[in-house]
């Protein structure tokens, strides 16, 4: 692999970069032409469908259900204002780097590494916690003697990476057929939910003496705030969409298409979980469920179908947040932001290293079967980049207002303005979940701004994709 030390290509934000061989830019391809609108859709339920299976229940036991039901409306049109804004963002600057491509263009070098690495954070930690969760619903099924454990964890990431490293097609396609019978499960879930509801299970949780505690509210007007991160997990990951980008076909349209219309389908699925999982099984028992759709239904014959496709649930967004990570640590890798070796691709144009070395690290991580503690590490990534994100989009409107936006977000900047404040309060939030958490995340983000400092900063590529978009811009402007 040459590399034209030479052809030194720009300088911005205080960051080098230099032009890499065709033969570099060769060995990283992806695969284009491998998804439609209906596809991306699928792929953007199944990063999320897990979270209407578990993980989102342990905010009951943080605001009650009236917490969490308000935690949820807010973070609902949170991320409806998020996904408008991405798709705008999508349709304009389409490439594999997604979120991280989005904010070097608009924020520089040291914005965009700091959203990707943002980005990186929750889908290295998210898979880890629905190990976790994959473990407990793998338990109650009983099958064969199996309890959960870390060789449960080990083979759930063994098999999915595998699938993956066969292909984008192959591994897209799987993912939409689970993704396909998750919803099913659902729906069974709910007609029988429906028998076995209550209202007042919804408020079995006694109030403390919390400013503002009632029925409704049993841990007072701090217990919404501390409900959000648990709130987010229903719809944690959406934003992952764009990074399909480079293997789309016609990703201008299809990804804005694909994004939106999975969003419509989570928060159809988020207020149908919320309302009768509690309502059937109470807030009490529910705010400390591993499998709480199955324990809501208690012994019933539906309740095992619920748990066996619910397991289908958790396995399809565990697939397919691998894609995620892989293809952001690809992006960045392969513009010099992480080590270059992160990006090569396999005869099958899947990313390898990128697939295994976060799956090693997320595997390490599930063994501390610590699901919920895993899941807040993950709201923190998340809500941190959508921060970022928010304000590139506002940033790009203001700068360069006649950029070629096929898609273009209702509302603009003020859309985005909501999601901004929101995903800030969301970020803060961890910190009352779990400081020591949030503040683990917060040490391993400055670990990686520490690289990009000292070392990566300075040996970026110049003739990456997510480079040459902001080349171009910065060229534009000079011209004017």
């Amino acid at each position: 692999m040459a590399i034209d030390d030479s052809a030194s290509a720009h300088h911005a934000g205080g960051a080098d970069s230099h032009s890499e061989s065709p033969d570099y830019l060769a060995r990283r391809q992806l695969k284009g032409g491998t998804a439609g609108w209906l596809l991306l859709a699928g792929l953007g339920v199944s990063y999320v469908v897990s979270g209407d299976y578990s993980g989102w229940n342990f905010g009951l036991a943080q605001g009650g259900f009236g917490g969490l039901a308000i935690a949820a409306v807010v973070i609902a049109a949170m991320y409806l204002c998020l996904v408008l804004g991405m798709a705008e963002l999508s349709s304009a600057l389409p490439a594999a780097g997604g979120g991280y491509t989005f904010a070097r263009r608009a924020l520089g070098p040291w914005g965009g590494f700091a959203t990707g690495t943002a980005i990186l954070i929750e889908y290295s930690i998210a898979p880890a916690a629905i190990a976790t969760f994959i473990g407990a619903y793998v338990e109650s099924l009983n099958l064969f003697g199996i309890t959960d454990g870390w060789w449960v964890y080990l083979a759930v990431y063994a098999i999915f990476i595998g699938i993956h490293l066969s292909g984008a097609g192959e591994a897209l396609k799987v993912m939409f057929a689970i993704t396909a019978i998750a919803l099913i499960g659902l729906v069974i879930f709910a007609i029988t939910a429906i028998g076995h509801f209550e209202v007042g299970n919804l408020t079995d949780i006694a109030p403390t003496d919390a400013a503002g505690a009632s029925s409704f509210l049993p841990f007072g007007y701090l217990g919404i705030w501390a409900a959000i991160p648990f709130a987010i997990w229903f719809f944690l990951a959406i934003e992952g969409v764009p990074l399909a980008a480079e293997e789309a076909a016609d990703p201008e349209r299809n990804v804005p298409r694909g994004i939106i219309a999975a969003i419509s389908v989570l928060l159809v699925t988020c207020v149908t979980v919320l309302f009768l999982t509690t309502g059937a099984g109470g807030a009490g028992p529910m705010s400390e469920s591993g499998n709480p759709l199955v324990e809501a239904l208690g012994d019933s014959s539906m309740a095992k179908v619920v748990n066996y496709i619910g397991l289908a649930g958790l396995i399809a967004s565990f697939f397919s947040i691998i894609y995620a990570y892989s293809r952001q640590l690809f992006a960045l890798s392969r513009a010099g932001y992480l080590p270059p070796v992160l990006s090569v691709t396999n005869k099958r144009k899947a990313p390898t290293l990128a697939l295994i070395v976060p799956g090693i690290i997320g595997f390490l991580l599930s063994l501390t079967g610590k699901g919920d503690l895993l899941l807040n590490m993950a709201v923190f990534g998340a809500a941190s980049s959508y921060v970022l994100m928010m304000v590139s989009h506002i940033i790009l409107r203001r700068r360069e207002p006649d950029m070629n936006r096929p898609y273009r977000t209702p509302g603009g900047v003020v859309t985005t303005g909501f999601a901004l404040v929101v995903a800030l309060i969301a970020v803060i939030a961890t910190f009352l979940v779990d400081v020591v958490a949030a503040l683990c995340c917060l040490g391993v983000f400055a670990l990686f701004m520490l690289y990009f400092a000292l070392y990566s900063r300075h040996h970026l590529v110049a003739n990456s994709p997510d480079e040459e978009f902001a080349a171009l811009a910065e060229a534009e402007e000079d011209l004017r």
